[in-house]
């Protein structure tokens, strides 16, 4: 299902983590600009503390002028397979994901009408879906979903499971400059060299304008790695040895960088390669 003329796509905003709640709070201000300034669900399935969860973002929110925020505290499938949720998700102008562990998440909430009707909203009605850390994680159709703290890439350092699916071919890690997570996201590029491997700083995101293009906010920056071209001996090395990987492609995309594909303003004058790149990641998923 793709977007339409008069019912534009939405918006994605994949925060690395740790992102500014309590002074200019300019993530979350963004999100909640893309939302539209309407109803916001926060949605703290990852999480093992969800109550605690919920209160500092709703008094985020709230700082922000949400005057309409609600809680969707999901314990169980059954919880997210509800009508009654299916129709507030497509009243809301945003539904924001909290950080917490992505396997719980995608366990109560991958394949269920919630998860349909998220996709659905965002690809028809403008849905603005935010998410952090472990939020950021789930957004993309491959997950990390069991991974080693390793600095160097390891055949094993990565295993990839099924996200939410609103990222077509990427694979994506937060925390990325801080807790040194360049090898396992390599890792997990050489599992599947078509994916492109997202890796987005604490206080930083991407955000992601439907099939239009994207853009950085925040105070780090976005690492993509392109191993389309890849050369690798993953198949030869043995499980916890590190892995020899020739011809990978780095692209950082700093804080206030832009790129809209179809724009073509000489300020968006970039290589084919991360055009090409952009595209993709600005793909509207198809259901």
């Amino acid at each position: 299902m793709t977007s339409s003329p008069s019912s534009p796509a939405g918006h994605l905003v994949i925060i690395g983590g740790a992102e500014d709640r309590t002074e200019s709070k300019s993530i979350l201000q963004r999100f909640v600009d893309l939302a539209g300034h309407g109803k916001v669900l926060v949605i703290t399935a990852a999480s093992t503390e969800p109550e605690e969860m919920w209160k500092t973002y709703r008094e985020a929110f709230g700082e922000l002028g949400v005057q309409d925020c609600e809680h969707v505290k999901i314990l169980t499938r059954e919880d997210a397979d509800q009508a009654a949720l299916a129709a507030k998700v497509e009243a809301a102008g945003g539904v924001f994901m909290t950080g917490g562990d992505q396997k719980r998440l995608l366990a109560l909430l991958g394949g269920t009408e919630l998860c349909k009707t998220m996709r659905n909203a965002y690809a028809e009605q403008g849905l603005c879906v935010g998410g952090t850390s472990a939020g950021a994680s789930a957004l993309s159709e491959h997950m990390l979903s069991r991974s080693a703290a390793d600095v160097h890439p390891e055949r094993e350092a990565a295993c990839l499971g099924v996200g939410l699916g609103f990222v077509a071919d990427a694979v994506i890690d937060q925390h990325f400059s801080e807790r040194q997570r360049l090898g396992r996201l390599l890792a997990a590029v050489a599992h599947n060299p078509k994916l492109v491997g997202v890796g987005i700083d604490e206080n930083t995101a991407l955000v992601v304008h439907g099939g239009r293009g994207l853009e950085v906010v925040g105070d780090g920056a976005v690492t993509l790695m392109d191993g389309r071209d890849m050369g690798f001996d993953f198949l030869e090395r043995e499980d916890g040895s590190a892995l020899q990987l020739a011809d990978v492609r780095v692209h950082l995309l700093p804080a206030s960088a832009r790129h809209f594909p179809d724009d073509q303003a000489p300020s968006q004058n970039v290589s084919p390669r991360i055009r090409d790149l952009v595209s993709g990641l600005c793909k509207v998923q198809t259901l």
